[in-house]
C-alpha cells in the first residue's frame, strides 16, 4: 500500500471518532447535568444548549490558528497534538461534577477540535490537483459517518454502560487513534510546501481571500449547509410528531435526520469525482439548486415516508457540496497557506452549526415550521444565482493547469 493511501485511510478512521466525539453526547447530555444536582427544567435545557454549542463556537475561533500553525510547522504535529488533547478531554468528562467543570472541559475540546480540517490540509497537500475531489470526499466519509452514528453510539453505550464509562470507552478509543496517528501517518514536508520558506501573514491570507471573492462565496456555502442541516434539528420532533401517530417519535425525528447524513454517504465520493472531471464551479452549482429543490417537498409533505425520502435526496445534495469545495481551496490558495485557508473554511462550518438550531428555532417562532423549509430553500437558490452571475460576468481567460476558464480566471 502506497504512503498516501495509508495515510487516507488512517485520517479516514481517526475523522470518524473525532467527529463522532463531538456529537455522541447529544442525546444524554440533559441526563447528565441531572446527576450534578437537582436542578430545574429550565436550568439543565439552558446549560445543555450553552454547553453543547461552546465546542462550535471555540472551534470556530481556533480552527485558522491550527491551520496557520500546521502551514508553517507541518500537519502531523498539530494532528497528533489535537488528536491527544481530545482524548484527553474526552476521559475528563466522565468525572464531571458540575457544570462549570464539563464547561470547561467542552472549551477545551473546542480548543482541540482542529483535527478535521488539518486532516483536510493534510491530504489536499498529498494528492494531485486532479483527483483533489474524489480524494477529498473519500476522507469526507469518516466525517460524516461519525457524525451521523456519533449520538446513535453515544446514546445506546450511555444505557448500556453508564455515562462515565462511555466518555471513558470514547477517550481510549481516540488515544488509539492518535497513537496510530503518530506512529502511522507520514507526512513529507518538502513534498507539501517546497522549500517551505515563503509564509504568508496573516493579512496576506485574509487579503487573498477577500480579494479572490469566490473563496469567500464557497466558505459561505460551507456555512449554509450547516445552517440549513441543523437549522430543523430542534424542530424535527415536533413535525414529525404531526405526520405519525406512532409513540416512537424520538426514533422517527433521529431516523428523518439520520436520512440526510445516509444520502450524503452514498454520494460524496461520488460528487467530488465528478467535479475532478467537470469542474468544482459548475458541480456545486448544480448541488445548490438541487438542496433548494429537495428542501421544498419538505416543507408541504404530510407522509413521514415522503419526509424522509426528501431528507435522503437532500443529503445526496450537500454530500458533494464539502469535497468540492475542499478541493477549490485547494487549487485556489497557495501551498503555504492552504491549512489556514482551510481552518477559515472549517471556522464558517463550526459557525453554521451554531447559528443553525438558533436560527430554526427563532424562525419557527415567527413563520412556523414549515416555512423554515421554504427559507432555507430560497438561502440555496440565492447562493445559486450568486456563484452562477459571478461565473457569467467573470472574463474568459485561457485555460492553465486543465482548469475551467473561470476557475483559471480566479487565479490571474
Amino acid at each position: 500500500m502506497s504512503t498516501e493511501k495509508r495515510n487516507l485511510y488512517i485520517l479516514m478512521l481517526a475523522n470518524l471518532l473525532m467527529s463522532a466525539s463531538t456529537t455522541m453526547i447529544m442525546p444524554f447530555l440533559s441526563l447528565y447535568i441531572e446527576t450534578f444536582g437537582k436542578h430545574s427544567p429550565a436550568y439543565i435545557q439552558k446549560w445543555a444548549g450553552l454547553i453543547f454549542g461552546v465546542t462550535f463556537l471555540i472551534a470556530f475561533i481556533f480552527s485558522p490558528i491550527w491551520g496557520r500553525i500546521g502551514d508553517k510547522y507541518g500537519y502531523k504535529k498539530i494532528l497528533v497534538f489535537t488528536s491527544f488533547g481530545m482524548s484527553v478531554s474526552i476521559f475528563l468528562m466522565g468525572f464531571a461534577q458540575s457544570v462549570g467543570y464539563l464547561l470547561i472541559l467542552r472549551i477545551f475540546m473546542g480548543i482541540v477540535t482542529g483535527f478535521i480540517g488539518i486532516s483536510n490540509a493534510f491530504i489536499a497537500r498529498q494528492t494531485s490537483k486532479q483527483e483533489a475531489g474524489k480524494i477529498l470526499g473519500t476522507l469526507q466519509l469518516g466525517g460524516v459517518t461519525g457524525m451521523l452514528f456519533g449520538p446513535l453510539f453515544g446514546g445506546a453505550m450511555a444505557d448500556a454502560f453508564g455515562f462515565t464509562n462511555t466518555f471513558t470507552i470514547t477517550g481510549i478509543a481516540i488515544l488509539l487513534s492518535s497513537i496510530i496517528v503518530t506512529l502511522g501517518l507520514k507526512e513529507n514536508r518538502d513534498a507539501q510546501t517546497g522549500t517551505n520558506t515563503m509564509i504568508y501573514s496573516r493579512r496576506a491570507v485574509l487579503k487573498r481571500m477577500f480579494n479572490m471573492r469566490v473563496l469567500l462565496t464557497v466558505m459561505i456555502i460551507t456555512a449554509l449547509i450547516q445552517i440549513a442541516n441543523f437549522s430543523v434539528q430542534p424542530l424535527l420532533a415536533l413535525y414529525v410528531g404531526k405526520m405519525t401517530h406512532s409513540s416512537n417519535i424520538a426514533f422517527m425525528s433521529g431516523l428523518a435526520f439520520s436520512a440526510t447524513g445516509f444520502g450524503n454517504l452514498v454520494m460524496t465520493r461520488k460528487w467530488g469525482k465528478l467535479g475532478d472531471q467537470y469542474g468544482y464551479e459548475k458541480i456545486l452549482n448544480i448541488l445548490l439548486i438541487l438542496a433548494a429543490l429537495f428542501v421544498i417537498p419538505q416543507a408541504f409533505t404530510t407522509e413521514l415516508w415522503l419526509f424522509i425520502l426528501f431528507r435522503f435526496l437532500f443529503g445526496i445534495a450537500l454530500g458533494g457540496m464539502v469535497p468540492c469545495i475542499t478541493a477549490y481551496i485547494r487549487l485556489a490558495a497557495p501551498g503555504a497557506m492552504q491549512g489556514e485557508m482551510l481552518g477559515y473554511n472549517q471556522s464558517a462550518r463550526f459557525l453554521g452549526n451554531v447559528i443553525g438550531p438558533i436560527l430554526g428555532g427563532s424562525l419557527s417562532g415567527f413563520i412556523g415550521i414549515n416555512n423554515v423549509f421554504l427559507f432555507m430553500s430560497a438561502m440555496f437558490f440565492c447562493r445559486f444565482f450568486h456563484f452562477a452571475l459571478r461565473a457569467t460576468l467573470r472574463p474568459k481567460a485561457p485555460p492553465q493547469c486543465g482548469l475551467s476558464h473561470s476557475t483559471c480566471r480566479e487565479f490571474l
